[in-house]
């Protein structure tokens, strides 16, 4: 089968045997906003086109269901485990002699407010095995950073967080930005200027009068310019989790080394527990979905 994780800003595809093994992957930068006037089943011919004559079944997650994507996946509601997921995969129409599906996504309501992740579900089936007797609480740092309590294999809820787009766009298109150095040009992240930044995080003051405070301290010389970006992320990702401090109990990572290791040094300085895990869990997911199909 052909297993397809199509985000926003990224593109991965997977070839993968009946049991499940990864035979071939393409990655690519051609995520869904890359993609002029629809031509979706152009570039998934063209990132995937080797694989198609040889496999009859594709699925894939991610953006590419969703409202700008493809074709618009109706989001499955919360508690949702293998099975909920599995009946809610839309079929896909796709010159191909195979069959084509899109993951649906998820959706829950916290006081009456609506949640919703795409992709990150399937991730988190791939990830099952991991958990104990499949229940734990799983973070998915990112753009949209996702917090997400499974129970007996299930989904029960979540909450999301804007912490790595808020970084972005604090970092490159606001006054604390000025101060900073290119993005190209930064050196390695400053871990003591990240501690600083969760710990001012855990003081009085609120999010918008701590961001201020970026400023004002390369202003005064307190922290270097070129510490700035990683005490801003320090300090967003401490009021992400002194959001998240209710929801107890050792907190399972899944994303990219950089971003694990990040959350998993705030977690542990503010004394919970940190437990990464593999980083790309959306093979295996997508082909825990694909049984029966």
């Amino acid at each position: 089968m052909i297993a397809v994780d199509w985000g926003t800003s990224s593109f991965r595809a997977y070839r993968l045997g009946a049991d499940g093994t990864i035979l071939a992957t393409v990655a690519s930068p051609r995520g869904i906003l890359s993609v002029a006037d629809g031509r979706f089943d152009a570039v998934l011919r063209e990132e995937v086109g080797p694989w198609l004559d040889a496999e009859r079944l594709m699925l894939l997650s991610g953006m590419i269901g969703s409202r700008q994507g493809w074709r618009e996946a109706p989001y499955a509601p919360c508690p949702a485990g293998e099975p909920e997921i599995r009946a809610a995969l839309t079929r896909l129409d796709f010159d191909w002699p195979g069959q084509a599906w899109l993951a649906p996504g998820l959706t829950c309501r916290s006081n009456g407010v609506p949640d919703v992740m795409r992709g990150e579900e399937v991730q988190i089936l791939g990830a099952l095995d991991a958990l104990d007797r499949g229940t734990g609480l799983v973070c998915l740092p990112g753009t949209h950073s996702k917090w997400v309590r499974v129970e007996d294999g299930r989904i029960t809820g979540f909450q999301t967080h804007m912490t790595g787009e808020s970084f972005a766009v604090l970092r490159q298109h606001s006054i604390l930005g000025r101060l900073m150095p290119a993005a190209d040009a930064e050196s390695d992240p400053d871990d003591q200027a990240f501690a600083a930044g969760l710990a001012r995080a855990r003081t009085e003051g609120g999010l918008l009068h701590h961001l201020f405070g970026v400023r004002s301290l390369g202003l005064m010389g307190d922290v270097p310019t070129e510490s700035l970006p990683a005490y801003l992320s320090g300090l967003l990702i401490g009021h992400e989790l002194a959001a998240t401090v209710a929801i107890v109990g050792p907190v399972h990572l899944i994303g990219n080394d950089t971003l694990t290791r990040r959350y998993g040094q705030a977690l542990t300085l503010s004394g919970r527990v940190a437990l990464p895990m593999a980083p790309d869990r959306a093979a295996a997911g997508l082909h825990l979905l694909s049984r029966g199909l």
